[in-house]
């Protein structure tokens, strides 16, 4: 599906057996080729195509694309060829993302990519809670009450020997340390919880700044944007900043 008739709807141009269908009506090849000849305006090439006629209208030296322009335009070497269309020079553009300081800060706290932002399950961040609470803590604080119950357990056997009213403090002595072991786990675990919200929000307002709605900010957040919040000054930072590098996407703090 390389060409679209236009009339009241754009209708798709089909090969079938018959020879062509536009839309819904069946057409032969001559039929259509003088369509074509006549009315030319009538029909218009799809994404692909569209190059192709734009260069064999405006011929053209070199063109900038951006990332996913190259993905297509790489294949069209041997249409341009097949229509003796000189193909032009294919310049990659350079391309940025603008990000704010607190951003660079959460990244290099965590030692994050850029890249590990974009996906949009919780892959990453899951990993990151994960790791809050390091596994040494959590083996300590498990040691602490088989200590606990191990040693006072040894006492409560050999106080009787002494004095056998003494294994009621032992035991309210067991208690009270279980207790006081109790409360701090809870504590590590409240601050625990407070890392995890505190990081939750990071990642995502980090995530939303870098790739909002998943796509990358250069397709969600225009130029005017960042003109309107940071002022003209923006450009001159720009220019002074980005790397004339072609094919290369840069990282950039205001």
């Amino acid at each position: 599906m390389a060409l679209f008739r236009l009339g009241e709807t754009r209708q798709p141009i089909r090969v079938v057996p018959e020879g062509f269908a536009v839309g819904e009506r069946v057409v032969g090849a001559d039929d259509l080729l003088r369509e074509v000849d006549a009315h030319p305006a009538r029909f218009s090439p799809n994404v692909l195509l569209r190059p192709l006629v734009q260069d064999a209208l405006f011929p053209t030296a070199a063109y900038v694309s951006g990332p996913n322009e190259l993905a297509y335009l790489g294949q069209l070497r041997g249409v341009y060829e097949r229509f003796g269309i000189p193909m032009p020079i294919i310049f990659p553009r350079t391309s940025a993302t603008i990000v704010d300081r607190a951003t660079v800060r959460f990244l290099e706290r965590y030692g994050l990519d850029f890249a590990n932002l974009r996906p949009r399950d919780d892959a990453v961040l899951n990993r990151l809670l994960a790791a809050l609470i390091p596994a040494e803590l959590e083996t300590a604080l498990a040691g602490a009450d088989a200590a606990v119950d191990e040693r006072l357990a040894a006492v409560s056997t050999a106080v009787p020997l002494l004095d056998p009213t003494l294994s009621g403090v032992v035991e309210s002595t067991r208690k009270r340390m279980q207790r006081d072991l109790a409360t701090l786990r809870g504590k590590v675990v409240q601050a625990a919880k407070r890392r995890d919200e505190t990081l939750r929000r990071q990642f995502r307002r980090a995530r939303a700044q870098a790739f909002p709605n998943g796509e990358p900010q250069e397709r969600s957040v225009g130029t005017v944007y960042f003109l309107n919040r940071y002022g003209p000054a923006f450009v001159d930072r720009l220019l002074a900043d980005l790397p004339l590098d072609p094919g290369r996407h840069w990282l950039l703090t205001i």
